[in-house]
């Protein structure tokens, strides 16, 4: 069976601390057309798919993503763990990435490197540590539809299927796990790239108005470059915590 490798973007419109924040604009365009666009430039990926739930409140979403053509798939609002499977069933997604609607900084070059990782030393799950290394905001998550399939029979815990995959990596006796390191330049796990609040939403923006041109890729180091030579910035949303698992 030849490998698909589908990024599976997840997306809500009801995010407690800002919300709507993925169809809010930067550089007129909303925050997950920015994480679609750059996953575009991906080089190892062979399908984007939106996973949003299947409630009144994101019909919006599910509109927006018609209009650009992006493939969409409506299902729990709660068991994000179901909608994902159900996606990648789908759309036979062999080998599924995982990320977020509100990382519009994702770094395709670092999502290609994970999937080089994975493939090659063939783990069951590899990640963009963003808890050590990399800048919170640029995380991404690899794993097999088969390994899904799995975890599904076996995840009861709310914040187990609400958050995919900590079934996985909270058991590195059943599955072979590899959490990425940075290099030096890009470890920077002070850093909050990803948009939970309206502060995040302001120094995202701040990057985004500085750095960004239609039809030209930014990247991770550009950011951190840009960030240290106008290091006010990180004020901005350096008292925002991130929310902890099962919040």
């Amino acid at each position: 069976m030849a490998r698909n490798i589908g990024v599976i973007i997840q997306a809500r419109m009801t995010s407690t601390r800002l919300a709507a924040k993925v169809l809010l604009e930067i550089c007129n365009k909303p925050v997950v057309s920015h994480v679609i666009e750059r996953l575009q430039y991906c080089q190892k990926i062979d399908d984007i798919i939106l996973a949003i739930p299947d409630t009144n409140e994101d019909d919006a979403l599910a509109e927006y993503a018609t209009k650009i053509g992006c493939h969409c798939v409506r299902g729990s609002a709660n068991d994000v763990l179901s909608r994902y499977l159900q996606a990648a069933e789908q759309f036979a997604v062999t080998d599924i990435i995982r990320v977020t609607a509100d990382c519009p900084l994702i770094d395709p070059v670092l999502v290609d490197f994970m999937v080089e990782y994975y493939l090659t030393e063939k783990v069951d799950y590899a990640a963009i540590d963003v808890d050590n290394y990399f800048p919170r905001g640029l995380d991404a998550e690899i794993f097999s539809c088969a390994t899904l399939q799995k975890v599904d029979k076996e995840a009861k815990h709310n914040y187990e299927r609400e958050h995919v995959t900590p079934y996985i990596y909270r058991h590195p006796e059943l599955f072979k796990i590899k959490f990425l390191a940075a290099e030096k330049k890009l470890t920077r796990p002070e850093i909050r790239l990803t948009i939970d609040t309206q502060e995040d939403f302001n120094l995202v923006d701040e990057i985004f108005k500085k750095l960004y041109a239609e039809d030209k890729m930014f990247y991770a180091e550009d950011i951190i470059d840009f960030l240290d030579s106008h290091p006010e910035l990180l004020l901005i949303n350096k008292d925002i915590k991130q929310k902890k698992l099962g919040e």
